[in-house]
Protein backbone atom coordinates (compact mmCIF):
# COMPACT_ATOMS: atom_id res chain seq x y z
CA UNK A 1 0.00 0.00 0.00
CA UNK A 2 1.32 3.45 -0.84
CA UNK A 3 1.92 5.83 2.05
CA UNK A 4 -0.98 8.06 1.05
CA UNK A 5 -3.32 5.07 1.12
CA UNK A 6 -2.04 4.00 4.52
CA UNK A 7 -2.57 7.51 5.89
CA UNK A 8 -6.12 7.51 4.54
CA UNK A 9 -6.94 4.21 6.26
CA UNK A 10 -5.38 5.40 9.52
CA UNK A 11 -7.40 8.60 9.30
CA UNK A 12 -10.65 6.66 8.94
CA UNK A 13 -9.65 4.41 11.83
CA UNK A 14 -8.92 7.36 14.09
CA UNK A 15 -12.22 9.01 13.21
CA UNK A 16 -14.00 5.77 14.15
CA UNK A 17 -12.27 5.75 17.54
CA UNK A 18 -10.19 2.65 16.79
CA UNK A 19 -7.07 1.85 18.79
CA UNK A 20 -4.71 -0.66 17.16
CA UNK A 21 -1.84 -2.37 18.94
CA UNK A 22 0.87 -4.41 17.26
CA UNK A 23 1.52 -5.20 13.63
CA UNK A 24 -1.70 -7.05 12.70
CA UNK A 25 -4.51 -4.92 11.26
CA UNK A 26 -7.17 -3.87 13.75
CA UNK A 27 -10.07 -2.27 11.93
CA UNK A 28 -13.16 -2.34 14.12
CA UNK A 29 -16.62 -1.20 13.21
CA UNK A 30 -18.76 1.51 14.79
CA UNK A 31 -20.14 0.42 18.14
CA UNK A 32 -23.82 0.48 19.06
CA UNK A 33 -24.60 0.65 22.78
CA UNK A 34 -27.96 -0.51 24.12
CA UNK A 35 -29.39 -0.46 27.60
CA UNK A 36 -28.67 2.46 29.91
CA UNK A 37 -25.89 3.92 32.00
CA UNK A 38 -27.33 3.32 35.46
CA UNK A 39 -25.41 4.92 38.33
CA UNK A 40 -24.30 2.54 41.11
CA UNK A 41 -26.73 4.12 43.57
CA UNK A 42 -29.67 3.19 41.32
CA UNK A 43 -28.72 -0.41 40.59
CA UNK A 44 -30.67 -3.28 42.12
CA UNK A 45 -29.72 -6.88 42.98
CA UNK A 46 -30.01 -9.05 39.90
CA UNK A 47 -32.47 -11.28 41.75
CA UNK A 48 -34.96 -8.40 41.56
CA UNK A 49 -34.67 -7.87 37.80
CA UNK A 50 -38.13 -8.35 36.29
CA UNK A 51 -38.11 -10.42 33.07
CA UNK A 52 -41.88 -10.36 32.53
CA UNK A 53 -41.66 -7.69 29.83
CA UNK A 54 -39.36 -9.99 27.83
CA UNK A 55 -41.84 -12.85 28.19
CA UNK A 56 -44.66 -10.59 26.99
CA UNK A 57 -42.72 -9.64 23.85
CA UNK A 58 -41.72 -13.23 23.12
CA UNK A 59 -45.29 -14.47 23.55
CA UNK A 60 -46.38 -11.85 21.04
CA UNK A 61 -43.72 -12.30 18.37
CA UNK A 62 -42.06 -15.74 18.73
CA UNK A 63 -43.95 -18.94 17.94
CA UNK A 64 -43.54 -22.38 19.50
CA UNK A 65 -40.89 -23.30 16.92
CA UNK A 66 -38.80 -20.26 17.81
CA UNK A 67 -39.52 -18.34 14.62
CA UNK A 68 -39.88 -14.59 15.08
CA UNK A 69 -42.28 -12.17 13.41
CA UNK A 70 -39.61 -9.53 12.85
CA UNK A 71 -41.71 -7.63 10.31
CA UNK A 72 -44.54 -6.96 12.77
CA UNK A 73 -42.13 -6.20 15.61
CA UNK A 74 -40.25 -3.77 13.38
CA UNK A 75 -43.53 -2.05 12.50
CA UNK A 76 -44.48 -1.59 16.16
CA UNK A 77 -42.84 1.53 17.60
CA UNK A 78 -44.44 0.69 20.93
CA UNK A 79 -42.94 -2.79 21.15
CA UNK A 80 -39.54 -1.64 19.92
CA UNK A 81 -39.60 0.81 22.80
CA UNK A 82 -40.70 -1.98 25.13
CA UNK A 83 -37.61 -3.97 24.10
CA UNK A 84 -35.40 -0.93 24.70
CA UNK A 85 -37.01 -0.49 28.11
CA UNK A 86 -36.29 -4.13 28.98
CA UNK A 87 -32.65 -3.74 27.95
CA UNK A 88 -32.46 -0.68 30.23
CA UNK A 89 -33.85 -2.81 33.06
CA UNK A 90 -31.05 -5.34 32.47
CA UNK A 91 -28.54 -2.49 32.75
CA UNK A 92 -29.78 -1.82 36.29
CA UNK A 93 -28.64 -5.23 37.56
CA UNK A 94 -26.11 -5.49 40.36
CA UNK A 95 -24.17 -8.70 41.00
CA UNK A 96 -22.21 -9.86 44.02
CA UNK A 97 -20.46 -13.03 45.13
CA UNK A 98 -23.60 -14.41 46.71
CA UNK A 99 -25.70 -14.16 43.53
CA UNK A 100 -27.04 -17.68 42.88
CA UNK A 101 -25.76 -19.41 39.76
CA UNK A 102 -29.24 -19.98 38.33
CA UNK A 103 -30.02 -16.27 38.70
CA UNK A 104 -26.89 -15.36 36.78
CA UNK A 105 -27.51 -17.95 34.06
CA UNK A 106 -31.11 -16.85 33.50
CA UNK A 107 -30.10 -13.18 33.41
CA UNK A 108 -27.33 -13.62 30.85
CA UNK A 109 -29.27 -16.02 28.61
CA UNK A 110 -32.13 -13.52 28.47
CA UNK A 111 -29.66 -10.70 27.89
CA UNK A 112 -27.97 -12.51 25.00
CA UNK A 113 -31.25 -13.30 23.30
CA UNK A 114 -32.75 -9.84 23.82
CA UNK A 115 -29.65 -8.07 22.51
CA UNK A 116 -29.61 -10.37 19.47
CA UNK A 117 -33.25 -9.55 18.69
CA UNK A 118 -32.48 -5.86 19.11
CA UNK A 119 -29.60 -6.21 16.66
CA UNK A 120 -31.72 -7.96 14.06
CA UNK A 121 -34.54 -5.43 14.35
CA UNK A 122 -32.02 -2.66 13.67
CA UNK A 123 -31.06 -4.34 10.39
CA UNK A 124 -34.39 -5.83 9.29
CA UNK A 125 -35.25 -6.71 6.57
CA UNK A 126 -32.32 -9.10 6.29
CA UNK A 127 -32.04 -12.83 5.59
CA UNK A 128 -29.11 -13.71 7.86
CA UNK A 129 -27.20 -12.40 10.84
CA UNK A 130 -24.06 -13.22 8.87
CA UNK A 131 -24.81 -10.22 6.65
CA UNK A 132 -23.86 -8.05 9.63
CA UNK A 133 -20.64 -9.68 10.83
CA UNK A 134 -17.86 -7.79 9.04
CA UNK A 135 -14.54 -9.62 9.35
CA UNK A 136 -12.07 -6.82 8.60
CA UNK A 137 -13.70 -3.40 8.52
CA UNK A 138 -17.19 -2.33 9.49
CA UNK A 139 -19.90 -3.29 11.92
CA UNK A 140 -19.89 -6.78 13.42
CA UNK A 141 -23.07 -7.47 15.36
CA UNK A 142 -21.34 -10.02 17.60
CA UNK A 143 -18.58 -7.61 18.59
CA UNK A 144 -19.95 -4.09 18.16
CA UNK A 145 -23.47 -4.32 19.63
CA UNK A 146 -22.92 -3.68 23.32
CA UNK A 147 -25.17 -4.01 26.37
CA UNK A 148 -24.34 -1.89 29.41
CA UNK A 149 -24.35 -3.85 32.69
CA UNK A 150 -22.82 -2.49 35.90
CA UNK A 151 -21.26 0.30 33.87
CA UNK A 152 -19.43 -2.13 31.56
CA UNK A 153 -20.14 -2.81 27.89
CA UNK A 154 -20.72 -6.46 26.95
CA UNK A 155 -20.74 -7.66 23.36
CA UNK A 156 -22.58 -10.80 22.33
CA UNK A 157 -19.24 -12.58 22.02
CA UNK A 158 -18.29 -11.54 25.54
CA UNK A 159 -21.62 -12.63 27.00
CA UNK A 160 -21.26 -16.03 25.35
CA UNK A 161 -17.57 -16.76 25.80
CA UNK A 162 -16.49 -14.72 28.82
CA UNK A 163 -19.62 -15.06 30.95
CA UNK A 164 -21.95 -17.92 30.04
CA UNK A 165 -19.47 -20.56 28.89
CA UNK A 166 -17.39 -20.03 32.01
CA UNK A 167 -20.35 -20.94 34.18
CA UNK A 168 -20.06 -24.62 33.26
CA UNK A 169 -23.57 -25.23 31.93
CA UNK A 170 -23.32 -26.76 28.43
CA UNK A 171 -27.07 -26.50 27.90
CA UNK A 172 -26.64 -22.77 27.30
CA UNK A 173 -25.85 -23.85 23.72
CA UNK A 174 -29.47 -24.99 23.41
CA UNK A 175 -30.79 -21.72 24.86
CA UNK A 176 -28.86 -18.77 23.44
CA UNK A 177 -30.02 -17.87 19.97
CA UNK A 178 -28.10 -16.18 17.14
CA UNK A 179 -31.29 -15.54 15.15
CA UNK A 180 -30.54 -18.40 12.76
CA UNK A 181 -32.43 -21.55 11.82
CA UNK A 182 -29.38 -23.58 12.84
CA UNK A 183 -29.54 -22.18 16.35
CA UNK A 184 -31.72 -23.66 19.05
CA UNK A 185 -35.27 -22.37 18.99
CA UNK A 186 -35.93 -19.09 20.74
CA UNK A 187 -38.01 -20.12 23.75
CA UNK A 188 -41.09 -17.91 23.74
CA UNK A 189 -40.77 -17.01 27.39
CA UNK A 190 -37.99 -15.58 29.52
CA UNK A 191 -35.66 -17.96 31.31
CA UNK A 192 -36.43 -17.79 35.03
CA UNK A 193 -34.18 -18.90 37.90
CA UNK A 194 -36.87 -20.94 39.62
CA UNK A 195 -37.55 -23.09 36.56
CA UNK A 196 -34.28 -22.77 34.69
CA UNK A 197 -33.34 -26.45 34.81
CA UNK A 198 -36.70 -27.49 33.35
CA UNK A 199 -36.50 -24.81 30.65
CA UNK A 200 -32.98 -25.84 29.63
CA UNK A 201 -34.04 -29.48 29.53
CA UNK A 202 -37.13 -28.74 27.42
CA UNK A 203 -35.16 -26.71 24.91
CA UNK A 204 -32.34 -29.28 24.75
CA UNK A 205 -34.87 -32.00 23.91
CA UNK A 206 -36.50 -29.75 21.31
CA UNK A 207 -33.07 -29.13 19.78
CA UNK A 208 -32.36 -32.83 19.27
CA UNK A 209 -35.90 -33.54 18.09
CA UNK A 210 -35.26 -31.21 15.14
CA UNK A 211 -34.02 -33.22 12.15
CA UNK A 212 -32.12 -30.18 10.96
CA UNK A 213 -29.94 -30.52 14.06
CA UNK A 214 -29.88 -34.26 14.81
CA UNK A 215 -30.50 -37.48 12.88
CA UNK A 216 -29.55 -41.11 13.47
CA UNK A 217 -29.52 -44.46 11.70
CA UNK A 218 -30.04 -47.35 14.12
CA UNK A 219 -29.01 -50.05 11.64
CA UNK A 220 -25.73 -48.38 10.70
CA UNK A 221 -24.99 -47.11 14.19
CA UNK A 222 -24.49 -43.54 12.99
CA UNK A 223 -25.62 -40.16 14.18
CA UNK A 224 -25.42 -36.72 12.65
CA UNK A 225 -25.40 -33.74 14.97
CA UNK A 226 -25.36 -29.98 14.70
CA UNK A 227 -21.87 -28.47 14.31
CA UNK A 228 -22.57 -26.62 17.57
CA UNK A 229 -21.44 -29.86 19.21
CA UNK A 230 -18.14 -29.58 17.30
CA UNK A 231 -17.57 -25.85 17.74
CA UNK A 232 -18.06 -26.05 21.51
CA UNK A 233 -16.98 -29.65 22.04
CA UNK A 234 -14.93 -28.89 25.16
CA UNK A 235 -18.05 -27.59 26.92
CA UNK A 236 -19.72 -31.00 26.58
CA UNK A 237 -16.89 -33.24 27.71
CA UNK A 238 -13.22 -34.10 27.45
CA UNK A 239 -13.67 -36.49 24.52
CA UNK A 240 -16.33 -37.61 22.06
CA UNK A 241 -17.62 -40.40 24.31
CA UNK A 242 -18.05 -38.00 27.23
CA UNK A 243 -19.76 -35.48 24.98
CA UNK A 244 -22.22 -38.09 23.73
CA UNK A 245 -22.96 -39.25 27.27
CA UNK A 246 -23.71 -35.67 28.21
CA UNK A 247 -26.27 -35.14 25.45
CA UNK A 248 -27.76 -38.67 25.59
CA UNK A 249 -30.56 -37.83 28.09
CA UNK A 250 -31.90 -35.20 25.67
CA UNK A 251 -31.90 -37.40 22.56
CA UNK A 252 -34.92 -39.24 21.16
CA UNK A 253 -35.30 -42.51 23.06
CA UNK A 254 -34.22 -44.75 20.17
CA UNK A 255 -31.08 -42.68 19.65
CA UNK A 256 -29.83 -42.79 23.24
CA UNK A 257 -28.47 -46.33 22.95
CA UNK A 258 -26.73 -45.58 19.66
CA UNK A 259 -25.07 -42.43 20.97
CA UNK A 260 -23.54 -44.27 23.92
CA UNK A 261 -22.45 -47.36 21.96
CA UNK A 262 -18.66 -47.83 21.65
CA UNK A 263 -18.76 -48.11 17.86
CA UNK A 264 -20.98 -45.13 17.14
CA UNK A 265 -19.93 -43.02 14.17
CA UNK A 266 -20.53 -39.29 14.32
CA UNK A 267 -20.70 -36.71 11.54
CA UNK A 268 -21.89 -33.14 11.47
CA UNK A 269 -24.80 -31.55 9.66
CA UNK A 270 -24.63 -28.30 7.71
CA UNK A 271 -25.43 -25.19 9.71
CA UNK A 272 -28.32 -23.09 8.45
CA UNK A 273 -27.50 -19.39 8.90
CA UNK A 274 -30.84 -18.29 7.47
CA UNK A 275 -32.79 -15.91 9.66
CA UNK A 276 -35.33 -17.45 12.05
CA UNK A 277 -37.96 -15.31 10.39
CA UNK A 278 -41.56 -16.47 10.72
CA UNK A 279 -42.50 -14.82 7.43
CA UNK A 280 -39.89 -16.82 5.50
CA UNK A 281 -40.08 -20.16 7.26
CA UNK A 282 -37.06 -22.42 6.91
CA UNK A 283 -35.72 -21.72 3.42
CA UNK A 284 -32.44 -19.89 3.89
CA UNK A 285 -28.66 -20.02 3.32
CA UNK A 286 -26.56 -22.81 4.75
CA UNK A 287 -22.95 -22.99 5.72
Amino acid sequence: MRLTGLRAVMGVALLAGIVCVGIAPCLAGPTVVVGANVPPSSRIPVERIDHRAWTDLLKKYADSAGLVDYASWKDSVEDQRALDAYLAVLSAAKFDRSTPREVQLAFWINAYNAVTIKGILREYPTDSIRNHTAKVFGYNIWQDLLLVVEGNNYSLEQIEHDVLRKMGEPRIHFAIVCASIGCPRLLNEAYMPDKLDDQLTVNAKAFFADRGKFTFDAQRGTIQVSPILKWFAEDFGADLQAQLRMIAPYLPRDAQRIATSPGVRVSYLDYNWGLNDRSKGRSSPRR
